[in-house]
């Protein structure tokens, strides 16, 4: 199922409203499809849906899992510290307009949140939902080199001598981790790859 299906299929849980979901799906399309994404637009969600569907039997909340999926980069700017929560704003405002019962809002807000840190959580929803963030890191040389391409292009407003100290710092972070990934079904699959494409970027930047 492709990611508009599966975020109208859960939209229909909680509302009749058929135009409702379709047009907070055009909006999230929009957002997702600004030229100014490289990395984080609708692949990215495409690529997270298909992790995510591939541990589904270890996700206690699927419905709050699709929503901050959708969510959880609506709001993206390089120069903003606050992303996650203009999200986190954006989509409680969204969900309650679809009758989302407020824990189930709650929930939603916790995982987008989680993305701003990466840090271990007792729910292991949220374990499962960055770690699915951050699968990228853990694919294949070429592919992770793609990547960090297209995280550049998104900060092509600062040059080599302002991105690459920044850049450096963010790799340094994961590598200095006693495990990147929370949880046993990532980590056994992209550990060991990811901090090896780390490492290679850090030599190389």
């Amino acid at each position: 199922m492709n990611l508009r299906d599966t975020f109208i299929r859960e939209c229909l849980q909680f509302t009749h409203d058929h135009d409702l979901g379709d047009n907070l799906w055009t909006d999230i399309y929009k957002h997702y499809s600004e030229r100014s994404r490289h990395y984080h637009n609708l692949d990215h969600l495409t690529n997270m849906l298909g992790q995510l569907e591939s541990c589904r039997a270890l996700i206690g909340h699927w419905d709050c899992i699709v929503f901050a999926l959708v969510y959880h980069d609506f709001v993206y700017s390089v120069t903003s510290k606050d992303n996650e929560e203009k999200s986190a704003v954006e989509s409680r405002k969204n969900l309650k307009a679809l009758n989302v019962p407020p824990e189930k809002i709650d929930l939603v807000d916790n995982l987008i949140l989680a993305t701003k840190t990466h840090v271990p959580d007792t729910n292991n929803d949220v374990n499962l939902f960055t770690d699915a963030d951050l699968s990228i890191l853990g694919t294949t040389g070429e592919l992770y080199k793609k990547y960090s391409q297209q995280v550049r292009k998104e900060y092509s407003i600062y040059p080599d001598i302002l991105y690459n100290p920044g850049r450096k710092k963010v790799l340094k972070h994961f590598l200095e981790m006693p495990v990147i990934f929370k949880t046993d079904f990532f980590r056994d699959k992209f550990e060991a790859p990811a901090r090896r494409n780390l490492e290679n970027e850090l030599r190389e930047l």
